[in-house]
């Protein structure tokens, strides 16, 4: 063998022995095969096999078989992103003349793709108030496919009833998908209440560190798995060893960053709600909450995530009033190490559902400061808002 092809010619080195506590990053497209004969068989390898890079390597396997036990599903894909999981959730079940429903508070991107895409392939879209199961069961009829819930509901917090919404979507011959991206599966468990599918944007909570895109889709049913497999290679959607191995460290730490971030968001929410400025805060953990009494039967904990609705009129006072925030960033997103803050505007993306009010959300992720030094920052905002309100008020 000359020199230029050992450069290129990896010599195989004895790995037993080795066992280390986080897993190996695989990088390859390419798999080699022992003979002629394995590689022609290689498609009767099956879903656990190794064919080629693009359905996977040992490393994004490990993070799928994690998120498997944990959504206590039969099996996980990973995607590039949230949304892509919550795209490829519907794409293989859905046809021409087929319907599918969603929660009215469902995710912004998720409406639109239904709204722009699924509506282009010639599918019927519709929206059901997630707060009224009832009004699900209404709209419902054969041609619906696809229901599709998030609870608790991007923003504005509604709490579903899964179980009864399982139980209609069924005897309607319909699938149910959830996202989950709010709960992560250690606080909510949408399979073992009914959903055939739940999705994960797995950039937020379960990566925990603001630095990676990844999504996933587990499925309660192993019927389920091959559409899924097929479109995803069709469509040439693959991920990263390597953004997978970054969640997979992240992974690690998430029952101790979602209970700080849970327990920072209740010390603050407490301060809040005291301010004459607010006019209640959306967060399924409280006993006022419209949805809370489903929370407490159906989750095992809460996030760090949610939302304040301030006074009538006193929208206009927030966006410049973020900019004595010290410790908060303000960006889109949440699950991370570092708090953030956003304006969510909601009456833009409603259906059937009506949101009273001015049109603007604070939402707030509560990452892990110190969380004394996250209720400084609050009272200083909320300490501002306050301010420009009576400067607007003062007769001139």
């Amino acid at each position: 063998m000359k020199d230029l092809t050992r450069c290129v010619v990896t010599p195989k080195v004895d790995t037993e022995g080795f066992v280390a506590l986080g897993a190996g990053v695989y990088r390859a497209s390419t798999i080699m095969f022992e003979n002629a004969e394995a590689y022609a068989n290689r498609g009767k390898r099956g879903p656990d096999g190794y064919s080629y890079g693009l359905y996977g390597t040992p490393t994004t396997r490990t993070l799928e078989a994690k998120l498997t036990v944990l959504e206590q599903g039969v099996r996980t894909f990973l995607l590039p992103s949230g949304q892509a999981a919550n795209a490829i959730a519907m794409l293989p079940f859905l046809r021409a003349g087929d319907g599918v429903l969603l929660a009215d508070s469902v995710y912004p991107p998720v409406r639109d793709f239904a709204n722009t895409d699924l509506a282009r392939f010639g599918v019927e879209v519709g929206y059901y108030d997630p707060a009224d199961p009832s009004d699900l069961e209404a709209r419902l009829n054969d041609r619906t496919k696809i229901v599709w819930c998030e609870s608790p509901g991007s923003t504005t917090m509604e709490v579903q009833d899964l179980p009864r919404i399982a139980d209609i979507a069924h005897r309607y011959g319909a699938l149910l998908g959830c996202d989950n991206t709010w709960a992560t599966p250690l606080n909510y468990k949408p399979l073992s209440l009914g959903a055939d599918i739940v999705t994960e944007g797995l950039t937020k909570y379960i990566s925990g560190h603001s630095d990676v895109l990844l999504g996933s889709l587990t499925v309660r049913d192993e019927q389920l798995t091959a559409p899924i497999r097929s479109t995803l290679g069709r469509l040439g959607i693959c991920v990263s060893p390597d953004d997978a191995s970054l969640v997979l460290r992240g992974l690690e730490t998430l029952g101790v960053r979602m209970r700080h971030a849970s327990e920072g968001a209740l010390q603050l929410i407490s301060r809040i709600q005291a301010a004459d400025i607010v006019d209640r805060v959306l967060h399924p953990a409280l006993p006022t909450s419209p949805g809370h009494s489903i929370w407490k039967r159906d989750f095992l904990g809460s996030s760090g995530v949610f939302g304040i609705v301030f006074k009538e009129g006193l929208s206009r006072h927030v966006a410049p009033s973020l900019d004595v925030l010290k410790t908060f960033a303000i960006g889109a997103s949440w699950g991370g190490t570092r708090s953030l803050i956003a304006p969510m505007p909601v009456k833009a993306y409603r259906s059937v559902t009506q949101w009273d009010g001015d049109d603007l959300i604070l939402r707030l992720s509560v990452g892990l400061e110190d969380h004394q030094d996250l209720v400084e920052d609050v009272d200083a905002l909320l300490k501002e808002i306050s301010a420009r309100r009576s400067a607007w008020t003062i007769p001139r």
